[in-house]
């Protein structure tokens, strides 16, 4: 192989990873799921294409608890098109800055890590699409911004390929 197609498949990797979570480590105001995750949020966010055009919006209300170490995130999806969504999220920690994640529409069981401001959730979620099940592979960041507000940023992919991305914003109720 020559030298130049390697260092162009070399590149080609390089350009595809993504941020280290450790690159927040520091960052504030600290990222703790169990502080944030607590009560009445609501969410306002877009999905897009895979050539970045927007295709529905949708509002999401949130009940979140905590219970014996155990976190669980009620979510209730409206989108601008009527349809309407249920997630539970389950989320288990496994160390001081890792946990488990669970819900009903995601295959197996998600990963997260917390540094500074950041978590990073990765997770295989199936989707109905146009009739058909669709296993997508979803990389989810979030980074708290303000003492009552993430912001999230979501990755979808289909054989390593880009298919469409979710950005929302998560804000405290108050309630």
């Amino acid at each position: 192989m020559s030298r130049a197609l390697i260092l162009t498949c070399l590149l080609l990797v390089q350009a595809c990873a993504g941020p280290d979570i450790q690159t927040y480590q520091g960052r504030t105001p600290a990222f703790a799921p169990e502080e944030f995750f607590q009560g009445k949020l609501v969410a306002h966010g877009v999905v897009k294409d895979r050539a970045g055009e927007v295709t529905r919006s949708f509002q999401a209300d949130i009940n979140a608890s905590w219970t014996d170490g155990i976190g669980t995130l009620d979510e209730h999806f409206v989108f601008d098109d009527g349809e309407k969504q249920t997630r539970v999220w389950t989320l288990t920690p496994t160390s001081a800055h890792q946990f488990d994640a669970t819900a009903g529409d995601v295959i197996g069981t998600g990963h997260g890590v917390v540094a500074g401001n950041a978590l990073n959730l990765k997770y295989t979620l199936e989707i109905d699409y146009r009739g058909d099940k669709l296993a997508l592979a979803v990389d989810d960041w979030m980074w708290r911004v303000s003492d009552d507000v993430v912001i999230n940023q979501s990755t979808l992919r289909k054989w390593g390929f880009t298919v469409g991305s979710i950005q929302l914003v998560i804000r405290k109720t108050g309630e």
